[in-house]
């Protein structure tokens, strides 16, 4: 077990680097900077900043200052080191592996991006718990429903009702609960910032429910296909041959097998569930961490967006 868990953790390595390396240059390739949207500011302004978060240095390595020092011959070995390590993306990455994702540029270095997802993460797992919540309770018990009335007009609703939720993407299925609880009920779902510090505070339950709609239609259609494989199996005519009730049959022969796959696919979806809020946290206004980084992408704030995308890799 030990050495699974280490063999894991040094593959999680060569993860970092290809995700932080991927993030960091694909970032670059916008257009603009952290300081060029905002109103116009002098250049003497602009320098300063650009010194003070090390974005003077070259993106990648200097090859000509590189090229010089090593021109030196082993002379000035120090100075042949330092100018490869001088360059803003190995900088990020030493950071990276000493669990400094750097300071904000929005806020100027007053707080850091472990600050921003410390405060803001809660609300975004708070979001995901709530859809893994309407996933498991209404998924499953609409899979085995569906299977226990193959053929009839119960099968056919559950299979219609999971195919939409499975088709709509979250987005449309948002804006659409939006639209119809303000238009038909006077009820905004978008709640002030207040509204999300309570851990059990109702304003999770709308974004919560629609993020779970597309993985409790998969639950429900899993359970519904493993539910028939398992009602075919041997054990259970045999269980029914010894005259067994049909309830135990039921819950104790397919439906403790039929989970199995069920179960196993939870895990993905939950880490799916809890880090896929973006639009969602966007949609109805919450200050979660997913909105957060859609803000950062718009402001070029580099750090943001590479340390919340490095987070939810690891």
């Amino acid at each position: 077990m030990f050495r699974f868990i280490v063999r894991r953790l040094l593959s999680l390595i060569p993860v970092v680097i290809i995700v932080s390396a991927a993030t960091f240059f694909l970032m670059y390739q916008a257009p603009g900077g952290p300081f060029d949207l905002e109103k116009p500011m002098p250049e003497s302004a602009v320098r300063v900043l650009n010194e003070k978060f090390g974005l003077d240095k070259p993106v990648w390595i200097n090859t000509q200052a590189v090229s010089d020092a090593w021109s030196e011959g082993v002379r000035n070995p120090i100075k042949l080191a330092r100018e490869l390590s001088d360059s803003q993306f190995l900088n990020y990455l030493k950071g990276v592996f000493t669990f400094d994702l750097g300071p904000t540029y929005e806020s100027r270095g007053a707080e850091s991006v472990q600050d921003v997802i410390a405060r803001q993460f809660p609300i975004s797992l708070r979001i995901g718990l709530v859809g893994i919540f309407f996933a498991v309770t209404i998924g499953i018990p609409l899979g085995v429903i569906s299977a226990l009335r193959q053929n009839t007009w119960v099968d056919y609703t559950a299979l219609g009702i999971s195919t939409l939720g499975i088709s709509v993407p979250t987005f449309v299925s948002g804006l659409l609960l939006l639209i119809f609880l303000s238009q038909n009920f006077s009820v905004s779902p978008i709640k002030r910032p207040e509204a999300w510090e309570g851990f059990f505070s109702t304003a999770y339950i709308l974004p919560g429910f629609i993020l779970g709609l597309g993985t409790t239609a998969y639950m429900a259609r899993l359970t519904r296909s493993s539910m028939l494989e398992m009602k075919r199996q041997d054990f259970v005519r045999t269980a029914r041959a010894k005259g067994l009730a049909e309830r135990p049959v039921v819950i104790s022969h397919i439906l403790r097998n039929a989970l199995l796959p069920v179960i196993t696919i939870l895990g993905p979806a939950a880490a799916d569930l809890v880090t896929g809020s973006i639009i969602i946290e966007t949609i109805f206004n919450a200050p979660g961490l997913g909105k957060t980084f859609v803000a950062a992408i718009g402001k070029r704030d580099y750090s943001i967006v590479m340390g919340v995308t490095i987070f939810y890799a690891v």
